[in-house]
């Protein structure tokens, strides 16, 4: 049963690593957030789905939204379930969609079900398992059939390093349809080592590339999430205008020269020398 605003205390449980996972109110334009140890992992809007909260989340919508036809539906696979918000969107602006997500943590999943349910009907199918070791368990019969990969696996506040190597995005392209479009959301900060080393390690991967973010963030001035979105076929040109005005602002596109200078000198990330990604301040999540 979903949750009323109501209902005290806050639902939580305990996950394998330690740290304390809970449903909380959101204290920002309502609905709820799923919060892992003081971080602010999803937000959910059970009365709107469309509703996108988090900057680099609407920046994923915006992109979503550009896929195939407007409301056609997707095959899609989600690297790392949260509180499953944008399967929700995208069940909720492309009806019909087909969607695997596979999440590590099951005890996760059952807050996540119990508290914040999921639309009668949807076909939204949840593995348990690591988002690596799950790809390859996945049907074959969507090698090369996903119109949208999404990775946005986070382990407390860090993406774990198996999970940006050249050999994980080559695994994950694998199931990418012709002009399907990868999805990855990266977090970093000041310099961007991390970023640049993901978008150049992505490079080597999928030919054609762009990167949204705020533009303080893409400056590497502050701390923030960067979304990479990259496709075997060219993203379409008329994207551009379009995301930029989707916002939120303010907002800023990469794309061609500009990303390959924002990759220059990074190392591609392998399974023997990747790192996890930089873990935030401790006070960037401060209410």
């Amino acid at each position: 049963m979903a949750r009323t605003r109501n209902d005290e205390p806050s639902p939580e449980v305990r996950l394998s690593d330690g740290t304390l996972a809970r449903v909380v109110p959101s204290a920002y334009g309502g609905g709820w957030e799923l919060d892992v140890d003081g971080t602010p992992q999803s937000h959910v809007d059970l009365d709107d789905p469309t509703h996108l909260h988090f900057e680099y989340i609407a920046r994923m919508g915006a992109v979503i939204d550009r896929l195939r036809m407007p409301g056609q539906p997707l095959t899609a696979i989600h690297l790392g379930a949260g509180a499953l918000t944008i399967p929700r969107y995208v069940e909720a602006t492309r009806p019909g969609s087909r969607q695997q997500v596979i999440e590590l943590e099951p005890a996760l999943w059952d807050l996540v079900r119990e508290n914040l349910a999921l639309p009668r009907g949807a076909s939204i199918r949840v593995r348990i398992g690591d988002a690596r070791e799950g790809l390859g368990r996945l049907p074959p019969g969507l090698v090369g059939a996903a119109d949208l990969v999404v990775s946005d696996v986070y382990s407390g506040a860090q993406t774990p390093a198996h999970l940006t190597t050249v050999e994980f995005y080559g695994e994950a392209a694998r199931f990418l349809a012709p002009e399907g479009v990868l999805l990855v959301n990266v977090a970093d900060g000041a310099g961007l080592a991390f970023a640049r080393r993901q978008v150049a390690t992505i490079s080597s991967v999928l030919e054609h590339v762009i990167v949204l973010a705020e533009v303080q963030t893409l400056k590497g001035r502050r701390f923030g999430n960067l979304v990479i979105a990259a496709s075997r076929a060219p993203l379409p040109t008329a994207w551009l205008p379009r995301l930029m005005a989707a916002g939120p602002h303010p907002a800023k596109v990469a794309q061609g020269a500009e990303v390959a200078e924002f990759a220059r000198g990074a190392r591609v990330a392998t399974d023997s020398d990747a790192t996890a990604s930089p873990k935030p301040s401790s006070s960037l999540f401060d209410r």
